[in-house]
């Protein structure tokens, strides 16, 4: 398979700049200065034909003859795929992939998805609601010539593609692939790389669930089920299950769901509920807190603590979650 445009012109101009390094290497080896050598050799692989500047042996005849062949061969070469890519406009894409590279090697703390069909989509669009950043990763050049987020093309389930989009400086990994392998291999691969990297992973059949978390996954989704559960909700109590989907996925309302990880010199570290006065204070209303060995404290009364590296999950407006923010914040300086 013929390698495509932008990758042999990576490569023609290495092939350049290797002649050029060996072309001023050898100059100066025959006596020139290192502007002199720079000059001679730029000179005669751009075949300008300006005059030596020294005179020549029989060395530094056959040595410019080797120069001039591999020299003028390879810049010719480069410049006939600059004007292909110009001509089949695969400059542009050239460019802008060049400048994605740089974006995701600038990006910390954000999501990889790997796998841009329906659910990666839907996963995709969801973080990026919540404000969070999103590499996406798929084998297909076509699906996701469209994606709005950074994307990397090539196989995840490959420790150079998750490294392509900077896995090491990330947040999560969400295996969202096609079939229950890929997405183990996928896991296994980010659990080797990154091991205290959170990965959540999907699984189409109940016996891969056991199988992906022993291969390192923090949370295994089923969607069928998910869906099902959903479906059902929605028959046998729908005004809570329309009430839960608008606050989780829709814009429509302004009240949703938000967690707050509480550090441990936050003012209301091993304050009660009651004493801390969150509700209050914020206007958010305290639905749980969850402690550091995962444990749920649901409908937590005022004589509840908070403790250090306790989460909070309440519900409220942004406004009221900026709020509680501020309180649960440590202060500054």
């Amino acid at each position: 398979m013929r390698a495509p445009a932008a990758v042999r012109l990576r490569l023609a101009l290495g092939l350049v700049a290797v002649v050029s390094i060996v072309g001023i290497i050898g100059y100066v080896a025959f006596g020139l200065s290192l502007l002199d050598a720079t000059y001679q050799t730029v000179t005669t692989i751009t075949t300008v034909g300006f005059r030596e500047l020294a005179d020549f042996g029989t060395g530094e005849k056959v040595f410019t003859i080797v120069i001039i062949i591999t020299g003028v061969s390879t810049v010719l070469y480069t410049f006939t795929l600059v004007v292909q890519m110009v001509v089949e406009g695969e400059l542009k894409e050239f460019v802008g992939r060049r400048r994605m590279d740089r974006q995701i090697k600038s990006m910390r703390g954000h999501t990889i998805v790997c796998g841009w069909g329906r659910v990666g989509t839907a996963v995709a669009h969801d973080l990026e609601r919540e404000g969070h950043e999103v590499v996406i990763i798929d084998r297909s050049e076509e699906r996701v010539a469209e994606v709005p987020f950074p994307t990397v093309v090539g196989d995840a389930t490959r420790d150079e593609i998750l490294r392509a989009a900077g896995i090491e400086r990330a947040s999560a990994l969400i295996a969202a692939l096609d079939t229950d392998a890929a997405n183990l291999f996928v896991t296994l691969s980010g659990r080797d790389l990154v091991p205290d990297l959170f990965i959540v992973a999907r699984a189409r059949a109940d016996e891969s669930i056991s199988k992906l978390e022993h291969a390192g996954a923090d949370r295994v989704v089923n969607p069928q089920e998910l869906g099902a559960a959903r479906m059902a909700s929605f028959v046998a109590s729908p005004n809570v299950a329309e009430f839960v989907d608008v606050v989780m996925h829709d814009r429509s309302l302004e009240f949703r769901m938000r967690e707050f990880r509480i550090d441990p010199d936050s003012p209301i570290a091993g304050v009660t509920l009651r004493a801390a006065n969150l509700r209050e204070s914020s206007g958010a209303l305290v639905l749980a807190l969850r402690g550091p060995d995962g444990g749920f404290t649901t409908n937590p009364t005022g004589d509840t603590r908070i403790e250090a590296h306790h989460v909070i999950i309440a519900v409220g407006t942004d406004d009221d979650f900026d709020r509680l923010a501020r309180v649960a914040s440590p202060p500054e300086g």
